[in-house]
């Protein structure tokens, strides 16, 4: 690979500048632990010089160049595991567990959902087209429903009509808190399980993430054209709104972890070899779907407790409005939280 050194070493001499700093202080001061932040930056300094040593580790003319990188990289690496080390056994602490979870919601789930946000949108971008044409094939043949849907969704069979007619029969169905806290624990087991298996098929190339995007767009867009062409859309829309409106961008959110372990799989358009991409991609990747499991816990808490109540005793005006309320929420969270913290550091 050609580079252009003389170029390269100015625009990248800053970083390792102040990376050196980073390494000069802690070694100064053994006593005194790098803050969180200057750990973070010291994080970030090092894998952009990483980036650095990778583009240059060809090159013929840089021989003292790459010695010097690879001293850096060391030095970073070794640094950045003792502190890692040492914070873990700081965190031990509640007060450190919750100043720990305080700064994951606040800053570091939103700041790298907006930093990944590309993979985000492809992945809307298919869950919405296996939306479409499940709800085309519903139109073009009426009979697709029974082929389509899986066995746990056999319910679904019913025509929209039966099943709100029988809902609204008896809206309770006699639920017991501890029925309830059962279907909890279903909702839980199977979101999350869809979850992962829609993230972990990332390992195919993305493809499979793909997949998973489509088929699970395809059910939602099949069961929803069939309520909505039956005559049921204010039921559909009162019975998924509360908890769809947290579980769908979960699901979407999968999706996003899932394209960005088959980015770093494939390598496009990287320089980086696979260990240093998947490196770089795996703390992002470790958030985000942490930031799912949080969301479908919700999700499977409010549609236990919740979605599962219809009129009359819970009117379907008030499951829409708390659903509007809950997604314009999770909206606000994820494009909005932290933005401070972000303009900060950069």
């Amino acid at each position: 690979m050609l580079i252009d050194l003389d170029r390269f070493v100015r625009n990248e001499r800053p970083t390792w500048a102040r990376l050196d700093e980073l390494l000069i202080r802690a070694r100064v001061s053994p006593g005194r632990k790098l803050t969180l932040d200057e750990v973070r930056e010291l994080h970030a300094l090092y894998e952009r010089t990483c980036d650095g040593l990778a583009r240059v580790s060809n090159s013929v003319h840089s021989g003292q160049l790459r010695d010097y990188l690879e001293g850096l990289v060391a030095a970073a690496y070794a640094e950045i595991h003792d502190n890692r080390e040492s914070t873990s056994r700081d965190i031990r602490s509640i007060r450190g567990i919750v100043h720990a979870l305080v700064r994951y919601l606040t800053e570091t789930l939103p700041i790298t959902f907006r930093r990944r946000i590309m993979a985000f949108y492809i992945s809307c971008g298919m869950f919405l087209l296996g939306s479409l044409f499940g709800a085309l094939m519903l139109w073009m043949e009426p009979e697709a429903k029974h082929i389509l849907i899986p066995g746990q969704f056999g319910h679904l069979e019913q025509t929209p009509t039966e099943r709100v007619r029988e809902e609204e029969a008896s809206p309770g169905h006699g639920r017991t808190a501890g029925s309830m806290t059962r279907a909890t624990a279903f909702y839980w087991t199977n979101n999350i399980r869809v979850g992962l298996v829609t993230a972990a098929t990332g390992m195919l190339w993305g493809v499979g993430t793909l997949i998973a995007l489509f088929f699970n767009g395809v059910i939602l867009g099949l069961v929803a054209a069939d309520f909505i062409w039956d005559g049921q859309g204010v039921f559909l829309i009162g019975w998924l709104l509360p908890h769809g409106s947290v579980e769908i961008p979960a699901i979407i959110v999968a999706g996003q972890v899932g394209l960005l372990l088959g980015s770093a799989i494939v390598g496009w358009g990287q320089r980086a070899v696979f260990s240093q991409r998947m490196r770089a991609v795996l703390p992002d990747m470790l958030t985000l779907l942490g930031g799912m499991a949080i969301l479908l816990i919700w999700a499977g808490i409010v549609e236990a407790f919740f979605s599962q109540f219809h009129e009359p005793v819970l009117p379907y005006a008030v499951k829409i409005l708390f659903g509007i309320v809950q997604l314009t929420a999770v909206t606000f969270y994820f494009t909005r939280v932290g933005k401070g913290a972000e303009e900060s550091a950069g």
